[in-house]
């Protein structure tokens, strides 16, 4: 099972990613949930979106993912927040917001992608909500789910404005650089 903590801020579309990848994943046969945590936070707060997918079993469990596989950073500046990066599981993926270089990040982990999800959002969308962009970055890095299979759930979700999400996640999956250590 591979176990993912998504931290962004009120209005990035955290919660809306983790939901996506869900369906991905149960589109190619997959098991997969996700659930955000958050009270009562207003647009910019930090919020934070958990996923599991399993391949093969149903997921039983309904707890908070303490130790993640991966860690999804939707703001660069949340690195720097409490325990975001401590929480990675040893030998973990972080794929982080940045347009900083994967090697320019001092994160603990046997890959590290960065991509400028928020200039493509920009530039795409016109507006600076970077989830699924950073989709197309989860993608790269860990071959969650394939990008064909996050079109669909797309559609669904934006309608009219999918296509330009789902340009928005391609972009960024090409644009994605990928630090990978030694185990």
């Amino acid at each position: 099972m591979i176990e993912v903590c998504i931290y962004g801020r009120g209005g990035q579309g955290g919660v809306t990613l983790a939901e996506l990848v869900a369906h991905a994943a149960i589109s190619e046969g997959k098991h997969a949930q996700s659930m955000p945590s958050f009270g009562p936070e207003r647009r910019g707060a930090p919020v934070l979106a958990f996923l599991r997918v399993d391949e093969k079993e149903r997921i039983k469990i309904r707890s908070e993912i303490t130790e993640p596989d991966v860690l999804v950073v939707l703001d660069a500046s949340l690195l720097s927040v409490g325990d975001v990066v401590a929480r990675l599981k040893k030998g973990g993926v972080a794929v982080v917001n940045t347009r900083k270089k994967p090697e320019d990040l001092d994160i603990d982990a046997r890959a590290v992608a960065t991509v400028d999800a928020t200039g493509i959002a920009r530039e795409v969308l016109g507006v600076p909500i970077t989830n699924t962009a950073m989709a197309g970055a989860l993608v790269k890095a860990t071959d969650i789910v394939s990008l064909k299979s996050l079109e669909e759930p797309m559609r669904e979700r934006f309608g009219r404005l999918a296509a330009k999400n789902v340009e928005a996640m391609r972009r960024a999956y090409d644009e994605t650089q990928v630090l990978k250590r030694e185990a």
